[in-house]
């Protein structure tokens, strides 16, 4: 493991894989098989950048972002995060590097302990790294913190449960920069709120990157989120990556036809344009990832798919 000298990408994923075993048996389990959640995702991240990660439900995007802060253990791969490779690090190394990556949970409520005033809260990532410097900076600090979220330094004093959701989704938000992070990623960050916060989030998040030069990985399955704040998209399907381009590139042309397919259930504001538009329908259910197709795996659904020819009789001499 060797440290870069910041001319490469801050995150560099090569072949992840996140297999699960599935067990059988009353006395000994015994494993019958592995549901393939991700399943050789290659992807890099620049510094400063923020890239978007799209698919349906059960495609394993959340379990690809929770691999890559070792939330989930890999099955294989490399996950290297400024020169080192995460996925082998262990102990006080791995707690070491946490520290400067953070993730932004989709229910706020259920990531924060109802237990614990907003001051613990922030005050627990603070002491956990090392980065606690008295009760007259810690306290400034905090309210410092809590002031770059849009929020009032008395909600210090009070509880998650004492919050609206999008002011609870702003108190996760906090949570992750108090250590300082240089990598956010943001599972489904703003799903759980109500539309008109929503925009509220994401803008929030545009300028906190913009002032302290944050990378993040938003995880969505709103195509509309993604292309707001996305500088580039990757498309996942089944556990891997079937698309990646620039976020206006994917959007004006995409080339895949499950990205198409995704693109064309995303409302569009003019009538006219939306009563003229093509939708594409995809057919069947989403297989298994406990036993996904061969070759492409989207060619069971894929309404472009090359059916092969009939063969063809051989005239026979003599």
């Amino acid at each position: 493991m060797t440290e870069t000298d910041g001319a490469g990408p801050l995150l560099d994923v090569r072949d992840l894989a996140v297999h699960f075993p599935i067990k059988r048996g009353l006395l000994l389990d015994r494993t019958v098989g592995h549901v393939y959640a991700v399943d050789g995702v290659s992807l890099q991240i620049a510094r400063g950048e923020t890239y978007g990660l799209v698919g349906e439900s059960g495609c394993g995007k959340s379990t690809l972002g929770r691999a890559i802060l070792r939330l989930v253990e890999p099955t294989a791969g490399q996950v290297t995060f400024d020169g080192v490779d995460v996925a082998h690090l262990h102990g006080e190394r791995l707690r070491t590097m946490r520290r400067r990556f953070q993730m932004v949970f989709q229910d706020p409520m259920s990531s924060l302990d109802p237990r614990q005033s907003v001051e613990s809260l922030l005050l627990e990532g603070l002491r956990a790294h090392g980065l606690s410097r008295g009760p007259a900076a810690d306290s400034a600090r905090l309210r410092e913190l809590v002031d770059s979220v849009g929020l009032p330094a008395a909600a210090l004093r009070r509880y998650p449960h004492e919050f609206s959701g999008g002011q609870r989704q702003r108190i996760g938000i906090a949570r992750a920069l108090s250590v300082e992070p240089d990598l956010v990623v943001a599972d489904e960050p703003v799903s759980a709120l109500d539309v008109s916060v929503q925009a509220q989030v994401l803008n929030l998040l545009g300028r906190l990157q913009a002032e302290l030069g944050l990378t993040y990985l938003v995880i969505a399955h709103d195509l509309a989120v993604v292309r707001h704040v996305s500088d580039r998209v990757g498309v996942m399907y089944l556990g891997g990556i079937v698309e990646e381009a620039p976020s206006q590139a994917l959007y004006d042309d995409p080339q895949h036809p499950y990205t198409r397919a995704l693109l064309s259930a995303v409302p569009v504001p003019d009538p006219e344009l939306e009563d003229r538009r093509e939708r594409i329908l995809l057919t069947g259910d989403l297989p298994s990832p406990a036993a996904p197709p061969a070759g492409c795996r989207f060619h069971t659904r894929c309404p472009w798919r090359q059916r092969p020819a009939a063969p063809t009789s051989v005239p026979r001499c003599g």
